[in-house]
Formats: C-alpha cells, sequence, structure tokens
C-alpha cells in the first residue's frame, strides 16, 4: 500500500478571517501563524496584501518570522495585486503567489461579462507575471465547481505550461456532491494531458455541510493539497476542517495518505484560534467541539465503561483533548453513576447501594440539564446519614 503525503495548506488568516467579527491584527496572526507551524501543516496562506496596508504588513512579518513553511498571499488576475503580494513576501524563505479568477459560466458571464477566451488569457497571463517573481505559483479556478469541466481541462491545462506549480480546484459555493467533485478531479488527471507538472489542491466550501467529504473525496482522486481551516472557519458556513481532514486521513491508513500535521496539537489549537478569533466552536463539532468525546447516554456510557472504543474511534489524547467525559443526566444508567461516584471518593458503595442512589439521582437529574459533582456529594453523604442512622 502506498503512504503518500498530503499537502494541508491553511487559510485559517485568509479565508478564516473574512468570518464577520474575525479580523485579527498583525501581533495576533504573527502568533497563530508561528502556532500553525508548530502544529506541522505545509504552507500558510497569510493574508491578501493588497486588501490594506495593514494585511501587507501582516503577510510581510510572516513571511519574515517562518522558517519551515511555505508563506502564501492571495491576488487576484491583476498585475498590480501580483506585484504588491510578491513585495509582502519578499522576506519569505518558501514564497508562494496564490492567483486566479472565476471559470464558470456564471463567474464569466454575470461577474466579468467577459468570454471564456478571455478568461483564459486573463489566467494564463497572471501565472505568467507571478512566476516572472516567485517559482511557487498556485492558481486558483473560482467556482470549479460549477465549471464545464472541458473548459476547466483546457484553463489548466493553459495555467500549467505558463507556469503554475500548483492548480487549485474550488468547490466555491460548496455545490458538489462527493463523487461528483471527485469525478472532476479524476477528470483532470485523465483529461490534462501535463497534470503531472503540478499538484491538485482542493479547496472545499461548507454551504452543504460537504466539505470534508468532498476533500477526501478529491485526495482519493488524485489531488494531494487540501487547503482547510482551523475550526472550518471561513466564508459564509465555513471552509473545509482542517482537523477533521487529518484526523480522516489518519484514522483510515487503507486510504494511504498521510500528513505532518502533530494530531496531538488540535484541540490546544482550535481553541488558541476561538479565543484569538472570538469565535466560538460548536459543542458538537468533531475532533475539537466540547463534547466531542463525551457520554451522556446511559447504553453509550455502559459500553465506554466496558471498552472505550465501543463508541469512541479516537483516543481523545491523540487529538490533544485530555479525557472523556461521562456527563450525568436523565437518561444516565447506573454503571455512570457508579463510576461518577467512585471517581469522587465513594467507591465503597456496592451494587445495592447503587440501586437506591440510583432512584435518588433519577429524582435530581429530572429537574437539572445536567448532575454535577456537588449534586452527588450532596446524594451521597445523605444517603451515607440515614445508612448510620439505620
Amino acid at each position: 500500500m502506498s503512504d503518500q503525503k498530503i499537502f494541508i495548506f491553511d487559510t485559517t488568516l485568509r479565508d478564516g478571517e473574512q468570518v464577520p467579527g474575525c479580523k485579527l491584527n498583525t501581533k495576533e496572526k504573527i502568533e497563530l501563524a508561528l502556532q500553525l507551524e508548530a502544529l506541522g501543516v505545509d504552507i500558510i496562506e497569510a493574508g491578501f496584501p493588497i486588501s490594506s496596508p495593514g494585511d501587507f504588513h501582516s503577510v510581510e512579518e510572516i513571511a519574515r518570522i517562518i522558517r519551515n513553511a511555505t508563506v502564501c498571499g492571495l491576488s487576484r488576475a491583476v498585475q498590480k495585486d501580483i506585484e504588491t503580494a510578491a513585495a509582502a513576501l519578499k522576506p519569505a524563505r518558501r514564497p508562494r503567489i496564490h492567483t486566479g479568477i472565476g471559470t464558470s459560466d456564471s463567474h464569466i458571464k454575470g461577474k466579468f461579462n467577459a468570454t471564456h477566451e478571455e478568461i483564459l488569457q486573463r489566467a494564463t497571463q497572471a501565472v505568467k507575471w507571478a512566476r516572472n517573481l516567485v517559482d511557487d505559483v498556485e492558481f486558483y479556478a473560482e467556482d470549479a465547481g460549477r465549471t464545464d469541466n472541458d473548459y476547466l481541462a483546457r484553463v489548466i491545462e493553459a495555467v500549467i505550461a505558463a507556469g503554475a506549480t500548483v492548480v487549485n480546484i474550488p468547490d466555491t459555493t460548496g455545490y458538489c456532491l462527493p463523487d461528483q467533485y471527485g469525478e472532476k478531479i479524476a477528470w483532470l488527471k485523465n483529461k490534462v494531458p501535463n497534470i503531472d507538472k503540478a499538484i491538485i489542491s482542493c479547496h472545499c466550501h461548507n454551504d452543504l455541510g460537504l466539505a470534508t467529504a468532498n476533500s477526501i473525496a478529491g485526495i482519493r482522486n488524485g489531488a494531494r493539497q487540501i487547503e482547510c481551516t482551523i475550526n472550518g472557519l471561513g466564508e459564509r458556513a465555513g471552509n473545509t476542517s482542517l482537523e477533521e481532514v487529518v484526523m480522516v486521513i489518519k484514522q483510515h491508513p487503507e486510504l494511504g495518505f498521510h500528513t505532518s500535521v502533530n494530531s496531538k496539537e488540535l484541540n490546544p489549537m482550535s481553541r488558541l484560534v476561538s479565543d484569538t478569533m472570538r469565535m466560538p466552536v460548536q459543542p458538537n463539532k468533531a475532533i475539537v467541539g466540547a463534547n466531542a468525546f463525551s457520554h451522556s447516554s446511559g447504553i453509550h456510557q455502559d459500553g465506554f465503561l466496558k471498552d472505550a472504543s465501543t463508541y469512541e474511534i479516537i483516543n481523545p489524547e491523540e487529538v490533544g483533548a485530555g479525557e472523556s467525559r461521562i456527563v450525568l443526566t436523565a437518561r444516565s444508567g447506573r454503571s455512570a453513576l457508579a463510576f461518577r461516584l467512585k471517581n469522587i471518593g465513594y467507591g465503597a458503595f456496592n451494587r445495592n447501594d447503587i440501586d437506591v442512589l440510583y432512584d435518588r439521582f433519577l429524582q435530581v437529574a429530572d429537574t437539572k440539564k445536567e448532575v454535577m459533582e456537588e449534586d452527588l456529594h450532596e446524594l451521597a453523604k445523605a444517603y451515607q446519614a440515614t445508612a448510620i442512622v439505620a
């Protein structure tokens, strides 16, 4: 079985920052960039240099301090954009310019009021401008998910011939189904004669909740780079979640892929991004949500306490999440109650004790969303007192 590297392209500092309320200053961007490098991402998209003097400065400073990861700056297919990105990336050890243009009929006609040939010319010209300034050029075919495959293949062949080293196939609107997106990547692999001269990249949005599934479909069909963000942050419903694709790849060795990401740093990185961007993580978020390793159903708790693998496919320590949680609610069972009581010093209770305590526990649980540790102490002490009197 092959073991091929999947490059992780993190765009938390660019696409993730586009979430309303998540604007970062230069100091915050630098702190996150250093942690992303420590996490093991391969490419850090630091920003969109032409967009503002502040973003130019942030990209420039990140380019100056990052030692191992490639530092990338976004641009439109506009010469001034590209020159500005190159200027911001000048201090970088491994600079990459990410340039491109919309290729779907919706973009060509509705956004640019142009022809297919005009867009093809603008795409190749942009890559040539960028390649004159840096050796590593990524081209994005915006809205590739809704682009006709034959035309998309023409564009990709042309930009690779012009010098693109990476070709990004974005599902910009999150429209594609996984099989459709996978087939699009396979089509390019089979139809573009010079495709072996570039890395195919997946940039999927989550409008229909399919970003992770589409990205995995992409690498299964020939892509070797995934563009993603911590906590799945990004425009509208967000981007592909870095922690999700990394753990899908790690949990499924039969896929034949690996990444350089240190999975034990995923939860600390998630918390840092959440705190810095002031954007809470939904509790049921895969891998990094507060409830990702919590169990409250009695059936689940009983199975988990007998063998953790019955209800957990990932050891929480593997993703830096600490320990699993047994949460006591009215749906919890006797085994969970006994486990929690033992953990707080009441291990001497026998089965009969637990049976009596369980009835009292349910009375409390029916009045609360969660039975807390102080509630257990009250139950246990009250029971002990009645036992002594008896």
